[in-house]
């Protein structure tokens, strides 16, 4: 098991991988490689897209708890992935990778940009499969929990992985 500055170090480690295409990009043009601006822009466009996804979904799930905060969250967002707030993050970071294209990477840079992502996606995963552990022991005896959770990916979008909870390897 890591020590907590471990962790610490592993996670700045991580984020600098993830901002990497930005700061490429960046460094990229001020070499004077080509850098084409579109993937630039695309890339924005997806992290904003991203973050309103994730800010949407932490206010509908506030809402709903707010109105039974017994029940678990299947309205709104919640009835397309289980959790569309991890989906919002996956989504900034694909764009954050996306504004990399155009920008002259080399293969170097390209690795550590795709480390980064890599790490996201197994964060959010892991992140998904503690919350689906946690909602099956708080809600695992309620048919219409069952019922959802056989009908709703739980992080991707018509990507059919309904549950997580036996990848053990999944945890951050």
């Amino acid at each position: 098991m890591l020590r907590q500055q471990e962790k610490t170090y592993f996670c700045a480690i991580l984020y600098v991988a993830q901002v990497s295409p930005v700061a490429f990009r960046l460094a990229n043009a001020t070499e004077g490689k080509a850098v084409t601006e579109l993937w630039a822009w695309i890339g924005a466009t997806v992290t904003l897209c991203g973050i309103l996804l994730e800010a949407f979904s932490d206010m509908q799930k506030s809402a709903a708890k707010k109105k039974n905060p017994k029940r678990f969250v299947d309205t709104g967002l919640f009835r397309i992935v289980r959790c569309p707030n991890y989906l919002g993050e996956v989504v900034i970071w694909t764009g954050i990778l996306l504004s990399g294209i155009g920008a002259s990477l080399t293969t170097w840079q390209w690795v550590i940009a795709a480390i980064g992502y890599v790490g996201i996606l197994y964060v959010m995963f892991s992140g998904a499969r503690r919350l689906e552990l946690r909602q099956n022991e708080v809600y695992g005896n309620n048919p219409e929990y069952q019922a959802y959770v056989k009908k709703t990916p739980i992080l991707i979008p018509l990507l059919p992985i309904y549950s997580l909870a036996k990848y053990k390897w999944l945890q951050a």
